[in-house]
């Protein structure tokens, strides 16, 4: 295939894009299409927004897809590599020296006294994006049934996330066939400047083919599970690296709408089952994920550092958790290039198809629920010291023991849900505020 454009000047974009992709997948959506569609012209705007679509349907953190996408349609394989692997390196080396500093500095005032406005902070910007993706997703009412079916499955009746997410594919599915207005096509949106590189209508060059599908299927099955196979013969199969790698390699498949919708997957296994973390480490994790460029499903490579430094068997702790840290970035990872690789020249093929749409819809509700269910989660951990487990026949729900409210963490979760809906500011400047005001109130508290 030839390139649409250099693959020395697309590496120098997709660079300049890793470096500005803070604030979760909606302010990384918007970075590349200034720069890929407004500005550079190198795609137009319903390509870019078809190729959104099919990511937001995958597992897996939908804007690295997303420019793994383009990047593919862009520059071919080498194309798709660059784009998602710049895509995620900024916010690998930032959060291993977050993770490093916090393992090392963590039980210090000052370091506690800075997650105590961080973790609060995170409960505002879960909120948030409850709200955000219910205005985008919940449409119809047979939605917005589906969202709250899904919240309570989880916070109530502790369901499993997997099954949660299986089941709203498959209602949406089944909704979309009786019910033609769950989904409307998205309206053509105004694109008036020069004609760009990647026209709305071509169709890639690449053809999908099965030798090529099983091609890419054999050696991305290998690349994934290769790192977990040689911790298995190195350090047995008892070693928390393969513990790790097995359950993130998991956790990859059922990533639908990002890392919101999977925390609290992952934060009750790593919690509950793994003890990799304390119940409030989870939130700290995030709120370290959040400062750094990248997806934010990257926080699990938090919770790998962490587990791995505090039980790292023959290995030094910190060789332990380095290596703990790279090996679950990649198995988290790689399932992403594999899905658009091997997806992407069919899906290119199919646009337009009714039943993914129908599917995607009923994710996307169940996602609002999820997220929701986070914000319980986190909630319940960060503004309360203690908590109980009510279990009566079905229900298997958390409370807090009220008596044991959190009056700081309190008062700065209301500064962070007051800065990002009534102020409206951005993550970051929320997360600065806050961490901030934690500072303060910590080194005031001690004193």
């Amino acid at each position: 295939m030839r390139d649409v454009i250099p693959l020395r000047e697309a590496t120098k974009a997709w660079f300049a894009i890793s470096l500005q992709t803070f604030g979760g997948p909606a302010g990384q959506i918007a970075v590349m299409q200034r720069t890929l569609v407004d500005e550079k012209r190198w795609i137009g705007q319903q390509r870019f927004l078809f190729a959104l679509s099919y990511c937001t349907l995958l597992p897996g953190p939908e804007a690295q897809q997303l420019a793994t996408y383009v990047g593919w349609l862009l520059n071919g394989v080498r194309g798709a590599l660059v784009a998602g692997i710049l895509f995620i390196l900024p916010g690998v080396v930032a959060l291993l020296v977050l993770s490093g500093i916090y393992v090392a500095f963590g039980d210090t005032t000052l370091v506690e006294s800075l997650f105590l406005g961080l973790a609060p902070a995170v409960i505002a910007i879960v909120v948030q994006a409850v709200v955000r993706v219910g205005r985008k997703g919940l449409g119809h009412p047979a939605l917005v049934g589906l969202a709250v079916a899904s919240f309570l499955a989880l916070t109530v009746f502790a369901v499993p996330f997997p099954a949660v997410v299986l089941v709203a594919a498959v209602a949406g599915w089944v909704l979309g066939r009786r019910l033609p207005t769950l989904t409307a096509p998205p309206k053509a949106a105004v694109d008036d400047g020069p004609p760009p590189l990647i026209s709305d209508d071509a169709l890639h060059a690449e053809r999908p083919s099965g030798r090529r599908a099983g091609l890419i299927l054999a050696i991305g099955l290998v690349a994934w599970f290769a790192p977990v196979a040689a911790a298995a013969l190195l350090l047995g199969r008892s070693s928390i690296f393969v513990d790790q790698g097995l359950f993130f390699s998991g956790a990859a498949l059922v990533t639908f709408g990002g890392a919101y919708a999977v925390l609290a997957y992952v934060a009750q296994q790593a919690v509950e089952v793994y003890g990799w973390l304390a119940p409030g480490e989870m939130v700290r994790g995030l709120a370290l994920a959040e400062t750094t460029p990248g997806p934010l499903v990257m926080v699990v490579q938090f919770v790998a550092f962490v587990g791995a430094y505090r039980a790292p068997g023959d290995l030094d702790p910190w060789v332990a958790a380095v290596l703990a840290a790279l090996l679950t970035t990649w198995v988290t990872f790689v399932p992403c290039f594999l899905f658009i690789l091997l997806g992407a020249p069919y899906v290119e093929r199919l646009r337009g198809n009714r039943d993914l749409t129908a599917a995607l819809a009923g994710i996307t509700a169940a996602v609002v629920g999820v997220i929701a269910s986070l914000a319980v989660f986190f909630a319940l951990h960060t503004l309360f010291d203690e908590t109980r487990t009510l279990t009566r026949g079905p229900l298997d729900l958390e409370l807090p023991v009220l008596t044991s409210i959190d009056g700081a963490s309190l008062a700065i979760t209301a500064l962070g849900c007051a800065l990002v809906f009534w102020r409206k500011w951005s993550v970051l400047r929320t997360l600065g505020a806050c961490a901030l005001a934690g500072i303060v109130l910590g080194l005031a508290m001690a004193a």
